[in-house]
């Protein structure tokens, strides 16, 4: 992936933005699926653990993206 602007529907995109909105949506399932195996019970505190699920997130497709 090269980090161009990307045209979606006519307005250009930073691809930045586009790997916040796919973070976001897996850091969804992920804290999902620690609250129904019962890790957000376990946890000190269960927004700042979300947010630590995010960066991981971010930061994994980031790096898959640039190659």
């Amino acid at each position: 992936m090269s980090f161009t602007e990307i045209d979606v529907f006519g307005v250009y995109v930073a691809p930045a933005s586009l790997l916040l909105a796919a973070a976001w949506v897996v850091m969804i399932a992920l804290r999902r699926i620690a609250s129904r195996v019962g890790l957000l019970r376990l946890v000190w505190h269960p927004a700042l653990f979300g947010f630590a699920l995010y960066m991981i997130a971010l930061a994994t497709m980031t790096l898959a993206a640039a190659g």
